[in-house]
Parts: structure tokens; sequence; C-alpha cells
């Protein structure tokens, strides 16, 4: 993985102003973001901070009651969100990617897994022989560190990590420019956890594809990315490469999120912070980003100060002692 933000051209990946609404609530309010070639983008924020609902967005699976508003969401110069039909999916998979969040109910449990990948594969090429197919599954699997008898084993002989990485295998399959993986180490014990995000550092790094690695896991967003977005109620709050992110976080809402990973070296007490977050029904303007230093964006107050004006903490603060 390249930690060198210096990249030259077009971004693969560019949002602009896109709204994502459900009924009244305002899911995504207004955000702009960037994904450059090569590059892994972390997308961070607690649970109904509109992450998920971005990422899907970008593939244009968005269900009713939800819809997208407004915006422009450009991969490869194509205009995704004017792009309909045969072309939008044929951009699919072979342009962008999904790994879902939960593996254990994205495989079809009557279907071998062999089977599952070559019917990704035929959807959109279906000029490959049965052999060849084969073998390409088999490159796969082996890609992913998969031994080759689970070209023939259904999901349920498989253990959850397993399931995850053939999800990666699927996801890869047509080898595209842009890989969305949405929490791909949730309900994982922490070494399948190591596992899979290994093999999710080594296919990027084969494929020289673009990643968005969306999630609350700030200690493997350390690890694996190159750049961080902190998403809060709909809007994004904070930009920054990640050892800028970890060593000078600015938002309040960020320094919290860094401070919630737990520490094995040094015993101090849990500080749970409350924020008051704003009417998500209501309309509002999205929050100014100015730049801080070189490459770190961050939502800040008319003062400049590190105090914010979305997401100031509320008075309430626990602590809760350890040990």
């Amino acid at each position: 993985m390249t930690r060198d933000m210096t990249r030259s051209g077009e971004p693969l990946l560019r949002i602009d102003d896109v709204h994502v609404h459900y009924g009244r609530v305002i899911a995504v309010n207004g955000v702009d973001l960037t994904v450059s070639r090569g590059e892994t983008l972390g997308l961070v924020g607690e649970s109904g901070s509109g992450k998920s609902t971005l990422a899907m967005a970008i593939l244009r699976l968005i269900t009713p009651p939800g819809r997208i508003v407004s915006g422009r969401i450009h991969l490869n110069g194509v205009d995704i969100l004017s792009t309909g039909g045969r072309q939008l999916r044929q951009l699919r998979w072979t342009d962008v990617s999904l790994i879902p969040q939960g593996s254990m109910n994205s495989l079809n449990p009557v279907m071998r897994i062999g089977d599952q990948i070559q019917d990704a594969i035929e959807a959109h090429d279906r000029r490959q022989t049965k052999d060849s197919l084969r073998q390409r599954v088999l490159s796969l699997l082996d890609m992913v560190r998969l031994p080759a008898r689970v070209y023939g084993m259904y999901p349920h002989e498989l253990s959850g990590g397993m399931k995850q990485r053939v999800c990666i295998a699927m996801a890869i399959a047509l080898g595209p420019s842009l890989i969305i993986a949405d929490e791909p180490t949730s309900a994982l014990d922490v070494v399948v956890q190591k596992t899979v995000a290994e093999t999710l550092l080594k296919v990027k790094e084969e494929l020289n594809s673009s990643m968005i690695l969306v999630g609350h896991d700030m200690a493997l967003q350390a690890q694996l990315v190159d750049r961080i977005a902190v998403m809060y109620a709909g809007n994004i709050v904070e930009v920054a490469p990640v050892a800028e992110l970890f060593s000078n976080p600015v938002h309040a809402y960020t320094r919290h999120l860094i401070a919630s990973v737990p520490s094995i070296t040094e015993r101090k007490p849990l500080v749970v912070k409350e924020f008051q977050r704003p009417d998500l029904t209501t309309a509002r303007p999205k929050p100014e980003l100015r730049e801080v230093s070189p490459g770190h964006l961050v939502a800040l107050d008319d003062e400049h100060s590190d105090r914010r004006t979305s997401g100031e903490a509320s008075e309430r603060e626990e602590v809760i002692p350890r040990g």
C-alpha cells in the first residue's frame, strides 16, 4: 500500500454535493469527496452517520424509500447518476464492486462456491469457456488465500472468515478500478479480522485498484488506509491523511472516535461523550471544510478554533473506570 498522496491527474472517483434522503430523513447532506487512483480511503463514523448510504449511492443501490435527491458522482469520467440500463449493469463489478457487510447473508446457500463466482463473471463476460472459467475461479480463490477444495463446497461448510474471503473473490473477479468494502470485518473475531484485512491489502495491491473502506473500527483503518474521511450526521466533518488524522485530530467527534480505541499498554478510564445530533428531518447547510494543514480539511466554526459548529459535545460526560 502506498502512503504517497502526491498523485497527478484527475481522481478516479469524484463526488460533488450528493444528497440522499429516506423519506423526510436527510441521510447524506451535500457530501463532496474524491478518491485518487490507487488510493485507499477510509470512510468512518458511528452507525447512522451516512457512511454506508454514501457507499450505496456510489453503486446506485439506494432502494425506496431512499432516493438520491441531487449531486454528481463521476467514476473514470462516467456520470453514474445519469447512467442506466445495460451500461449501469456493466459498470458494476467491472468498474466498481462491493464487498458486502454480511457475508453470512450474501451467498446463495444452495449453490456451490465455484458456481456462484462463475455466475458473477459470466453475467459480464460470456466469452469464456467452462474450463477457463474454472481456472479463473481457482486463481481468485488462491488470491484470497482459500484452498482449491472451496470451489466445490457450499456456504454452510465454510467459516465466517472464509465466507468473507469468498465475497472478496467475487468482488475482484472482473478487476474493478474501485472496490467498496462495507465493514468487511464486522461479526468476525480478531484473529479472523486480521486475516481478512491482510487479504484486502493483498488483492488491492495486486489489482492496483482504489478502495473505500467503510467502518467504525479506527484500529483497522489505521492499518489499511491512506486517508480518512469522518462522517457525522450525514456530513463530512474531517478529512486527512491517516497519520495526520491520528496525530492531530481537530474535530471533537474525530477525537472521540480515536479515543474510543482501547489500549492494551495503558490503563486509563473510558470516557463516554454524548453529542447532540442535529434534527435529520430539517434541511441544514453542509459545513464548510477549511484546510488546517496540507490535505487536512476540517469543519470549523467562525473563529477557526477547534470548537465545532456541528457535533458539539453535550454537557453529559461519563467516566467508566477500568479494572
